[in-house]
C-alpha cells in the first residue's frame, strides 16, 4: 500500500513540476517575445520602464507594439489550445478541435460577413495602405454565431444520429470547405476594400494585436477557463463514456452543450481578432497529454499554459526568421500541425480515435 502510495505521489509531482515547468518557460518567452525585433530593446531598457525613465521611442515600442502582441499571443494561444482540449473530452474524439471541425472556417466567415453586411472594414491610408475594424463587436458577435452553427451540426451529430469520431472529423472538414467556399462567394461581390479586409482574415496574425482588443480577449479567457475547471470533474467523467458519466450524476446534454458554447465563444473571439491560426488546438492537448495524461484538472491548465508558450515562441519564430519580413504565424503553425494531423489519421485508421 505504500509503495502505492508514494507511485501516486511521485506521478502528481510530475504533473505539478510539468506545471510550474511551462510558466517559467512562458515567462522567459514573453520576455524573449519583447526583447526580440528590429529595434534594439534590453533589459535594462526594460527596467528603465518600469522605473519611469524610459524615452519616448522605448515606451512606444515596448508598450504600444511589443506588450500587447506578447500578451495577446499568449492569451489567443490559450484560448484555442484549451478549447481543443475540451472539445476533445466533450465529443471524446481525439481530432477534435476548432480547426478540424470547421468551427474556425465559421467564425472567419461570420468576420468577413460582418466586414461586408455591416461595413466593419474600413482602410486607413498613409504611406501604406492597411485594413482597420471601426466595429469590433459587430464582427466578433457575427463570428460567434456563425461558428455555433457549425458547432450546432457536430453536436447534433452526436447527439441524434451517435456519429461516430470518423463521421464528426469529416463533417468538420465538408464544413471548413463549406465556409470556405462563402468566404470566395463574398470576395466575389466585395469592393477593393472589402476584399482586403476579407483577406485580411485569411492569414492568422498576431500582429494587428491592440489594447482594445487584449481587453475583450481577457476577459472571454477568464470566462472560458472558469467555466472549464468548473467542470474539469465533468469532464473527466465523460472520458469514461456518457452511461458511466450518467451514473455519477453528471447531466452529459447539459455539460456537453455549455463545452462546446464557450469553447465557440472562445474560437469565435480569437479568430475575429487575430484570423484563422491553425492546428494550434490540435497539437498542444496531444503533446500535453503524452506528458501528463488526461487528468483535466491538470489537462485543462497545462493545455492554457503551453498554447500561450506554444503560439507566442510560433510568433517570435514567424517575426525573426526571415527578418525584416515578418511572416503571419498562422502559416508556422500550420505548417507545424498539419504532418500531426495527417500521423493522427494515419494512426488511427483500423484502431479508433479514443
Amino acid at each position: 500500500m505504500e509503495t502505492i502510495e508514494t507511485n501516486y505521489r511521485s506521478y502528481q509531482g510530475r504533473k505539478y513540476a510539468f506545471l510550474i515547468l511551462i510558466f517559467i518557460l512562458l515567462v522567459a518567452s514573453a520576455i524573449a517575445g519583447i526583447l526580440l525585433g528590429s529595434a534594439g530593446i534590453g533589459l535594462n531598457d526594460i527596467l528603465k520602464l518600469i522605473s519611469a525613465e524610459a524615452n519616448e521611442l522605448q515606451q512606444q515600442i515596448i508598450v504600444n507594439i511589443r506588450l500587447p502582441r506578447v500578451l495577446s499571443a499568449i492569451l489567443a494561444g490559450t484560448a484555442l489550445a484549451v478549447s481543443g482540449a475540451a472539445m476533445q473530452t466533450i465529443l471524446r474524439n481525439p481530432l477534435g478541435s476548432p480547426f478540424t471541425l470547421g468551427i474556425s472556417n465559421a467564425a472567419a466567415f461570420g468576420a468577413a460577413f460582418a466586414v461586408i453586411v455591416f461595413s466593419a472594414g474600413t482602410s486607413q491610408s498613409g504611406n501604406t495602405e492597411s485594413v482597420l475594424l471601426n466595429n469590433p463587436y459587430s464582427v466578433t458577435l457575427s463570428a460567434f454565431l456563425w461558428s455555433m452553427v457549425s458547432t450546432l451540426i457536430i453536436f447534433l451529430l452526436a447527439r441524434f444520429k451517435g456519429a461516430t469520431p470518423e463521421v464528426m472529423i469529416l463533417t468538420g472538414i465538408i464544413l471548413g470547405s463549406l465556409f470556405s467556399a462563402g468566404i470566395t462567394a463574398l470576395q466575389y461581390f466585395a469592393d477593393d476594400i472589402e476584399i482586403s479586409s476579407i483577406v485580411f482574415w485569411t492569414f492568422g496574425d498576431i500582429g494587428r494585436a491592440s489594447w482594445r482588443d487584449f481587453g475583450i480577449l481577457l476577459v472571454v479567457v477568464l470566462v472560458a477557463m472558469i467555466l472549464f475547471m468548473k467542470n474539469r470533474w465533468n469532464y473527466n467523467a465523460l472520458d469514461a463514456g456518457d452511461e458511466m458519466a450518467k451514473s455519477l450524476g453528471v447531466n452529459v446534454q447539459r455539460t456537453r452543450l455549455t463545452g462546446m458554447v464557450t469553447a465557440s465563444l472562445a474560437t469565435a473571439v480569437t479568430v475575429s481578432f487575430f484570423g484563422i491560426i491553425a492546428f494550434v488546438g490540435l497539437v498542444v492537448p496531444h503533446i500535453v497529454r503524452r506528458v501528463i495524461g488526461g487528468d483535466e484538472r491538470f489537462l485543462i491548465p497545462a493545455s492554457a499554459l503551453f498554447g500561450g508558450m506554444f503560439l507566442l515562441v510560433s510568433d517570435i519564430i514567424a517575426r525573426t526568421i526571415i527578418a525584416p519580413v515578418v511572416l503571419p504565424v498562422g502559416i508556422l503553425t500550420s505548417f507545424l500541425g498539419a504532418p500531426l494531423f495527417l500521423y493522427l489519421l494515419i494512426r488511427g485508421i483500423g484502431k479508433g480515435y479514443w
